[in-house]
């Protein structure tokens, strides 16, 4: 199997997760980058909200899964 056919299996096996993985890191992206334009915030904390991105996409990929599965935590 050549590295294309690879790519083009894997691609194809995860297409949903990969679509939400790009909807939500361009929403973040955007309303952070929307937020911080109008409040004029410094360069650090910009960078530091889009370091939350990770955590806020695993926290909420979570809580999801969790809520799928009926866990109480």
């Amino acid at each position: 199997m050549s590295r294309l056919e690879a790519i083009g299996e894997h691609v194809q096996q995860h297409r949903r997760g990969m679509f939400v993985d790009l909807v939500f890191a361009m929403a973040w992206v955007t309303i952070v980058t929307l937020l911080f334009d109008f409040l004029q915030a410094p360069q650090w904390a910009y960078y530091l909200a889009m370091l939350c991105g990770v955590l806020a996409y695993y926290g909420f990929f979570w809580s999801l899964e969790a809520a799928k599965t009926g866990e109480r935590t």
